[in-house]
């Protein structure tokens, strides 16, 4: 009968803890955001702007006209629709909370921590998409580890910076 009751009493104490780490993680807004599975899905949505963002740049430095290319030809999660970001996009995905682990250095080989949302993987700065084109040979690229742009040229010297695509309304 006692091992009943202590039985019964343990079934409580455990059903209650569930219910208040269930109620904890559901109320926590970065939890939502950040999912385990998005390298493993190679998308995340974010939940604010409903934007759906590659899980990972380019992985490989190249000028701009190659960042634009390379999005209009990606191919993932069964869209064809992706598109190099906006500056403004950029920035809506830099969290100075979050560390989301990547890569970066001269050979994108060094361990490194970016401040963006959805734990995507980055491995250097990101070019920008700029609907008014390319001024000067100058383009900006994005630093999630500042959270700053920069310009820099957008020719075949400045082939270090990265595409990060992205689809959904906005953009262009």
């Amino acid at each position: 009968m006692r091992k009943t009751v202590r039985s019964r009493a343990m079934s409580r104490m455990v059903m209650m803890s569930l219910v208040v780490s269930s109620a904890v993680a559901q109320s926590n807004p970065r939890a939502q955001e950040v999912t385990p599975d998005t390298q493993t899905r190679g998308f995340w949505t974010d939940p604010s702007t409903k934007l759906t963002w590659a899980a990972k740049d380019s992985g490989k430095g190249m000028s701009y006209k190659s960042a634009l290319k390379y999005c209009r030809g990606l191919r993932l999660a069964g869209f064809s629709d992706w598109r190099l970001a906006t500056l403004a996009e950029l920035q809506g995905i830099y969290d100075k909370t979050a560390n989301a682990p990547g890569l970066s250095g001269p050979h994108g080989k060094d361990p490194d921590t970016w401040h963006v949302k959805g734990n995507l993987f980055l491995t250097d700065y990101e070019w920008a998409y700029d609907p008014s084109g390319i001024v000067g040979n100058r383009q900006k690229v994005f630093n999630f580890n500042e959270g700053r742009s920069n310009i820099e040229s957008s020719g075949f010297w400045s082939s270090l910076r990265r595409a990060l695509c992205v689809r959904g309304s906005g953009g262009k």
